[in-house]
Order: structure tokens, then C-alpha cells, then sequence
């Protein structure tokens, strides 16, 4: 894709703390696939399984290990890890945000808050009294900051973004339109006749350099914090309950469920639409892969899987009854079984 900056590639190589073997003045002016790339993008190879595209790459420079270097027949990086170096160039070529700091005459800001002059806030945005908000943020349409809430340095709050009171925000963090953070969790008390409302006294914590994606909810504590911790990343659609603890540098895909008070490790990936039921742990460097239910605690390291392959309708029915009968048959196997003991 063309985009509207352009680099020479000496200055990406320079960005990008990567080797150059090409023409330093060659211009970059956009990222591509190897597979649609043509004169002046830059591609890069990170999947082996794509090596084959190499040399029918039109692409004015590739980033590709120094084993690939002599297969290419255009410019190229060296990155030991080429699809992170992708991810740092895209930061060169986004124009997603050209707005200029300043406050929109009908945003409602109370007059406690003190906004830094680095900061943007956008049309019809409402900000409580008591809130802070650090350098360079963003606040974007329609977005709502209740009492109390402290904003760290280089925040992006996109459209219509409710932050409930009392949340805590660090550096660097980006969230993504129509999510809400710090709404009541679900907490309720049954007396035998109704159910009697507990109301949510703790907040939720997030740390530095996290990103949540759109129409996400993350509930506050009914007593003790709600935590996101440094580097976790948040997909589209995911519901955290409150109390739940989220470890440095997790994942969490899209549509995920997470129940209150559960207890998630670092560096762990939570696969798409997958679940827990609450009051659980699950250790560092856990991987469940997609719509799993972790239905108990996970002590060690590895990766967890639950639920059943798809088949065809009709298979699938026929396995169904299968399933049902399983009681059945393990009863007759321990019936057979102690009856060949007594032979």
C-alpha cells in the first residue's frame, strides 16, 4: 500500500537499526506483501512457508534473516526477527492521527482538570472533575472520563471510549472505540427471594504500554482492583470480570470471556473465544488455543486445549449419542473387568 511519507531506505535501515546491502537512496514509500508488492514498497519474509516468492518479488527492498540474503534480487534488510521489524516499520508509514493539540469548544471538561497543552481532545468529549491527564494525549469524539481517573503520558483514547471514575491508566496505552473500562462487575447476593446488588467498590489498574481493542468491557473490583498489567495486549469483544489479574505481556484474542477474580499469568495467550469460570490461576507461559474453556487452574507452562474438532452434521450427531452412552459403557467395561478378575 502507498501511503503519503516516504524514506530512503538508508533512513529505514537507520529507524530500523537493520543492515543495509542495496541503495541507501533507493525510495520507500509504502509496505506490501511479497506476494503485491511492486516499485517502491517494502516487504518483508517472516513465514519459510513464503520463501518461494523471493525471487519474483517486486518489492524495492525486503526484510529477511541474513540466510535469505543471497535468494533476493532487490535491495534488502537483515533483521534476526524480520516480522518484528515489519511491526516497527509500520510505525514509520501510519497517518492515522493528524490532529493538532489543542480543545474543541464543545467538549465539557471540568474546571478542576488541568489539561496539558500536548493535549488533543476532540468534539462532544466529557471529562469529571479530579481527573489528570499526562503529555501528549489523545482524547477522541464522544469519549467520557469519569472522577477521579488518572490518564498517563502518550494515552489514545479513541471514539466514544467510557472510562468509569477512580480508573488508573499508565503510559502509553490505546484504547480502541465504544470499549468501557471501570463498569460495575457483576456481583450480586440472592436472600432467598431477590438478589441483592454488591456494589463494586475497588477500580481497575491498568499499566504502561497496553492496548485494548474495540467494544471491550473490563469491570472494576467489587473490593480490591481489577488489574491489566504492564504490556498486555487486548483484543475486539472481550469481557474481563472483575477482579481478574492479567500478567505482564499476555494476549487475550477476540470475544474472550473471562470470569471475575481469576488470576492470569505473564507472557500467556488466550486463543479466540475461549472462557474460564471463576476463582482460577493459570501460570506464566500458558497458551489456550481457540474456544477452549478453562474449567480449572493451570499450573504449568504449555499449551491447553478443550472442546471437539468440527465434523459433518451428520457424524457429529451420531457422536453425540456416543457421548451419551459413555456412562453406560464404563459401567459394562467395570462390569467385564470384574468378571475376568474372578475367572
Amino acid at each position: 500500500m502507498t501511503h503519503n511519507k516516504s524514506y530512503t531506505l538508508g533512513e529505514v535501515a537507520s529507524h530500523l537499526n537493520l543492515e543495509l546491502v542495496g541503495d541507501k537512496n533507493c525510495v520507500i514509500h509504502g509496505l506490501a506483501s511479497l506476494r503485491n508488492s511492486s516499485t517502491g514498497h517494502l516487504s518483508f519474509l517472516s513465514n519459510s512457508a513464503y520463501a518461494n516468492q523471493l525471487e519474483s518479488c517486486a518489492a524495492s527492498a525486503v526484510i529477511v534473516e541474513a540466510k535469505y540474503a543471497g535468494v533476493c534480487k532487490t535491495n534488502i534488510l537483515i533483521s534476526k526477527s524480520p516480522y518484528v521489524s515489519f511491526a516497527e516499520a509500520t510505525a514509520l508509514f501510519d497517518d492515522s492521527d493528524n490532529t493538532e493539540p489543542g480543545v474543541h469548544p464543545s467538549a465539557i471538561i471540568d474546571s478542576s482538570v488541568k489539561l496539558p497543552e500536548s493535549a488533543q481532545v476532540a468534539p462532544y468529549v466529557v471529562i469529571e472533575s479530579g481527573v489528570s491527564i499526562g503529555e501528549n494525549c489523545v482524547i477522541g469524539h464522544g469519549a467520557y472520563i469519569g472522577k477521579n481517573t488518572t490518564l498517563g503520558n502518550d494515552c489514545h483514547l479513541h471514539g466514544n471510549v467510557s472510562i468509569y471514575h477512580q480508573v488508573s491508566i499508565g503510559n502509553n496505552v490505546i484504547i480502541h472505540s465504544g470499549s468501557v473500562i471501570g463498569a460495575d462487575g457483576f456481583g450480586f447476593a440472592f436472600d432467598g427471594e431477590k438478589f441483592v446488588k454488591i456494589h463494586q467498590l475497588g477500580s481497575v489498574q491498568i499499566g504502561n504500554d497496553v492496548e485494548i481493542g474495540s467494544c471491550t468491557t473490563i469491570d472494576r473490583g467489587a473490593l480490591e482492583n481489577t488489574v491489566i498489567s504492564d504490556g498486555v495486549k487486548i483484543d475486539n469483544q472481550v469481557q474481563i470480570g472483575h477482579n481478574t489479574i492479567i500478567g505482564e505481556h499476555s494476549v487475550i484474542c477476540g470475544c474472550t470471556g473471562i470470569s471475575g477474580s481469576v488470576t492470569i499469568g505473564k507472557y500467556c495467550v488466550m486463543g479466540g473465544a475461549t472462557g474460564t469460570v471463576g476463582h482460577i490461576s493459570i501460570a506464566d507461559h500458558v497458551k489456550v488455543s481457540a474456544m477452549s474453556l478453562v474449567s480449572e487452574s493451570i499450573s504449568e507452562p504449555g499449551s491447553y486445549s478443550s472442546g471437539t474438532w468440527h465434523m459433518k452434521t451428520t457424524q457429529w450427531k451420531r457422536s453425540n449419542i456416543r457421548f451419551q452412552q459413555l456412562d453406560s459403557i464404563a459401567k459394562r467395561l467395570k462390569e467385564l473387568e470384574k468378571m475376568a478378575n474372578e475367572k
